[in-house]
């Protein structure tokens, strides 16, 4: 018996190999057992029946053909699905997974000596203790199964075992002690713990290294933040060692290089920093090294390209610097060489040429520059003929794309978006049938698309999108795609017309079409598309009413965008299950219903009517999920309706420009908003105490509507990171509350066309955001919702209203204008260096201008008109070099402009109703005018002023008029009998000439 232990995993095959041998009925009744806690929502364990006698014909069971007792039992899951299957065929393979738990009866499994349960569901359930109990095990193999809590220590018992796998479980699993449970594994030679968090396990160096038969050793992901240099190690069989996704840091542990028999060494995902270490020269018979997703910076090594036995190198993820070496091309035997995302520059070292078994290459994410022509001739040199994955996106890559190309003919991935590669797409890209993979997205290339490919392809991603391509795309270029899957080209000027009975020959799960000509009539080959899950046609020039049947096919889609096209119609329910972009169309009627998953809904301009009531009170189809909501600009009408509590995941809420009336209901402030605009609506009474339960609100607009009452104090206390407030064109009244100064983050702050009153704060100079140059890299402003920018705001700026929307981050802006504001302009206002755009007209505010009002060195629109300040123009005023905005008009005033080239760019109007003067008011003044004393407040002044002057001119030029106009030709009729009587002969002479006509 002890023979066919040792013998059976290695050779001994199924029962069918001696017919007269069926399985053992203990070990049947036990295997049946097992099944009936599974759940095999395939009916993948189907041949697993009591009328199924011989056990060893179901599968996953091997039995020993001479005693046929079951020795191995291996119930992974078939392999998963390509990346692009269809959803079918993901859905055969997740039920496919099996669930439930581990019956106890495999104990009477006695002869068993290989487990494989992995890749299942078992629902975080304990690994049983009693596992430990199965002495005869060799290989278990537990990864990816969803297992979970504390590891037992049971499984020390397993003396015998060789192969041990406890990776996978999604860090769910943990050694809550130490490993000492492992050390008596003499005959264990692979061993994989990746993602069981043995933190608490600081004896994890000292017991492994002592595991003499150990060759393979994975604990990537395990939470390791020590390094035990000092421990003695002993890995005297260790081929593999992987501790990638750790936290060791910031060398890289000395011991590893006393390792002088390791392979392959993965330290990827740590924090090392530095210069990479040398030592790893001292491992001569390394083949494969993993130094990615770490902090080294600096320049490539070049005793690194001395290990010509090397076949695997990854050093992506870095901070890398310098050029290529030419060393690189020692070596010989590298197959995947992976630089990208680094900051190499210079050009591809044509050394590269003796790279000839290179089977992928990844220089991705760095600063290489050359003509992609130059590219391909190198790399068609040394391996044109093997080459299987070319990854040289991001780069400063230029020039065309040759028919060279078509001479890789085991390519399968290609990926050279985001250079400045021109040019037409050559028609080789047919030649390149093992081409799965090609993006060639961001960059120049021009033309049309090819009009056929030449051979059938095996192309499955196709991304072609943000080029400059144009013309019309014939069906002929999509004949030879039979298997595409993802059809990425927006952003480009193609046009494509196929007839209504066009079928495609692929099955795409994506198709992006933005910006293509499409229409004018609705696409109706998109029907035939059974397995497509997201759906880009916007701007693509379709007017039509879009026909009943596309919103019943749209019930797999995840993603659906058709915006800025003329649609019309009724939509009765969206069955898409994340996104809805249906912005810029005619749709009309009641807003339609949706599914509880959809996370976001851009409605915004169109024409849908009615209550809100119906889409948000009478939802009955789960619990909404919806983050972002996007109304504005439509035919809406109603009152806001008190139901929001359901709808707690919203986050973004955007119902500006429709026709709501009423009070903001309560339910709508317990939501938690991080943006909330309700602007040019006819909503009243004032802000619910609800609102200040979103502490995370970013944007608050409700400008344009009819609120009254004082601004809350507690916006102040309660929105610690706003950044936009806009309160614009109400009836609010009252001061404005010192307590707005404690916004260190408000950036736009419109408080115009109310009935404020009071003075300004000055402790607006604690508005920290308006003190600085804004970050265009502000995460808060800039908020993207699946690539689509969801904030825009219209800002009175330069004197004119505009909409800001992408670099809304870059704003900053205070516009108190047109309100019932007294005192003076607070100096303290000046220490906001960051200011763009200050507005103050139309207020009862005195006093000078402040002196420094140079000191808001970004300013580039200023208006402080209609008010009553008096004074000078401060000097500092001509320091604004991005002033570009300027209006001064209807205040008292006086004194010279100062003289500089910003000031004097601006006209007259600027400066109207004051008693200022020089450019760009006049040319010539008087000295006398320029003397402070000779201008006097009020009403009255010296007659010499250029104010009484114009008036004077105006009087005059009227009166010199009149008698111009009365006796240059009503006077001659009174000094004339003769010319009067041939006057009047010649007026009667047209009236009857005129009568005449008419009759």
């Amino acid at each position: 018996m002890a023979f066919i232990t040792i013998f059976a995993p290695t050779g001994i095959t199924f029962c069918e190999g001696n017919p007269r041998v069926v399985c053992i009925e203990s070990e049947r009744q036990a295997l049946l057992n097992f099944k009936q806690d599974i759940i095999d929502r395939s009916n993948r364990l189907s041949s697993w029946s009591k009328n199924g006698e011989d056990c060893c014909k179901w599968l996953g069971v091997y039995c020993d053909n001479i005693t046929g007792h079951v020795y191995k039992l291996d119930l992974k899951p078939p392999s998963s699905p390509p990346v692009y299957a269809s959803d079918a065929e993901f859905g055969v393979y997740w039920r496919s997974i099996l669930r439930g738990k581990i019956n106890p009866s495999l104990l009477s499994l006695n002869h068993l000596v290989h487990l494989d349960l992995s890749h299942n569901n078992f629902g975080g359930t304990l690994i049983p203790s009693f596992l430990g109990s199965m002495e005869s095990l060799t290989f278990l193999d537990l990864s990816d199964a969803h297992f979970g809590g504390v590891i037992p220590h049971q499984l020390g018992n397993l003396s015998k075992l060789q192969h041990l796998n406890l990776g996978g479980n999604s860090n769910k699993l943990f050694e809550a002690k130490n490993l000492q449970w492992l050390s008596g594994f003499s005959s264990l030679e692979f061993l994989d713990l990746s993602q069981v968090d043995v933190s608490k396990a600081i004896d994890w160096l000292q017991v492994t290294s002592k595991l003499p038969s150990l060759k393979e050793l994975h604990l990537s992901a395990c939470s390791l933040d020590n390094d035990p240099s000092s421990t003695m190690v002993n890995y005297s069989s260790l081929s593999v060692l992987d501790l990638s996704n750790n936290y060791l840091s910031p060398s890289v542990p000395v011991w590893i290089f006393s390792l002088h028999s390791l392979v392959s060494i993965d330290l990827s995902g740590n924090a090392f920093e530095g210069v990479i270490p040398s030592s790893f020269q001292n491992i001569s018979s390394l083949k494969s090294l993993d130094l990615s997703t770490n902090s080294f910076n600096s320049s490539l090594p070049v005793w690194l390209f001395s290990l010509n036995h090397l076949e695997f190198l990854s050093l992506s993820s870095n901070l890398l610097q310098g050029k290529i070496p030419d060393s690189i091309g020692n070596l010989s035997s590298m197959k995947t060489l992976d630089l990208s995302a680094n900051q190499l520059e210079g050009t591809l070292p044509i050394s590269l040429e003796n790279l000839s078994n290179l089977r992928k290459l990844d220089f991705s994410n760095n600063k290489l520059h050359q003509d992609i022509s130059e590219t391909l001739k190198i790399l068609f040199i040394c391996c044109s003929d093997k080459l299987e994955s070319l990854n040289l996106a991001n780069n400063n890559l230029s020039g065309h794309l040759t028919d060279q190309l078509g001479h890789f003919k085991s390519l399968s991935y290609l990926i050279l978006s985001q250079n400045s590669i021109s040019g037409l797409i050559p028609v080789s890209l047919g030649n390149l049938s093992s081409l799965q993979y090609i993006d060639v997205s961001d960059n120049q290339l021009d033309g049309n698309l090819p009009e056929h490919l030449e051979n059938p392809m095996n192309l499955e991603y196709m991304n072609i999108a943000y080029n400059l391509l144009e013309g019309a795309v014939s069906k002929g270029f999509f004949s030879s795609l039979k298997r595409l899957r993802v059809f990425k080209a927006s952003q480009n000027k193609l046009k494509f017309e196929a007839n209504s009975n066009w079928i495609p020959p692929f099955q795409c799960q994506t198709i992006e079409l933005s910006y293509w000509f499409l229409g004018p009539k609705f696409p109706t080959w998109i029907q035939f598309q059974k397995d497509l899950s997201t759906l880009d046609i916007s701007s693509a020039g379709i007017a039509d009413v879009v026909p009943s049947w596309f919103w019943n096919f749209t019930s797999k889609m995840v993603s659906l965008n058709i915006s800025h096209n003329q649609l019309e119609g009724e939509i009765p329910f969206l069955s898409v299950h994340k996104l809805v972009d249906l912005r810029s169309n005619r749709f009309s009627g009641p807003l339609p219903r949706i599914l509880p998953d959809v996370a976001t809904l851009f409605f915004s301009n169109n024409s849908f009517s009615g209550s809100l009531s119906s889409f948000l009170c009478d939802y009955k189809l789960g619990e909404p999920k919806l983050f972002l909501l996007q109304l504005e600009t439509n035919l809406l009408s109603g009152e806001i309706p008190d139901c929001w509590l359901p709808w707690q995941s919203i986050r973004v809420l955007n119902m500006g420009n429709n026709n709501l009336t009423g009070k903001i209901p309560d339910s709508l402030g317990y939501l938690g908003f991080m943006f909330l605009n309700l602007r040019n609506n006819k909503l009243t009474g004032e802000l619910p105490l609800t609102l200040q339960n979103n502490s995370d609100l970013f944007m608050l607009d409700i400008g344009e509507n009819q609120f009254n009452g004082n601004i809350p104090k507690w916006i102040g206390k309660t929105f610690p990171n706003l950044v936009i407030l806009s309160l614009r064109s109400n009836s609010f009244n009252g001061h404005i509350p010192d307590e707005l100064c404690e916004l260190s983050s408000l950036q736009i702050l419109d408080l115009g066309v109310n009935n404020l009153s009071g003075e300004i704060p000055t402790c607006f100079q604690n508005l920290t955001a308006m003190a600085t140059k804004p970050d265009d890299t502000d995460a808060v402003i800039d908020y993207f919702v699946d690539g689509e920018f969801i904030r825009n705001e219209l800002l009175v700026m330069k004197g004119r209203v505009r909409e800001y929307s992408t670099i809304l981050s870059l704003v900053t802006t205070m516009d108190l204008s047109n309100n019932n504001l007294i005192g003076n302009i607070p100096k303290e206002l000046t220490n906001l260096a960051g200011l763009q755009s200050l507005n103050l007209s139309g207020n009862s505010l005195r006093g000078n201008i402040p002196v420094r009002i140079g000191d808001i060195k970004m300013l580039e629109s200023l208006d402080v008109s209609r008010n009553h300040l008096s004074g000078s123009i401060p000097e500092s005023l001509s320091n604004l070099n991005f002033l570009s905005h300027l209006n001064l008009s209807y205040n008292d005033l006086r004194g010279r402009i100062p003289s500089s080239t910003q000031l004097q760019s601006f006209d007259k109007f600027s400066y109207i109703g004051n008693q200022l003067f020089g450019p760009p008011i006049n040319e010539n003044c008087s000295k006398k005018a320029e003397t402070p004393q000779n201008v006097v407040n009020g009403s009255h002044g010296n007659e010499e002023s250029e104010g009484w002057l114009e008036k004077y001119m105006i009087y005059v030029s009227v009166a010199v008029g009149f008698l111009v106009g009365f006796w240059g030709v009503i006077g001659p009729l009174f000094l004339s009998e003769s010319w009067a009587l041939a006057y009047f002969a010649k007026v009667e002479a047209i009236v009857v000439k005129l009568s005449s006509l008419w009759t």
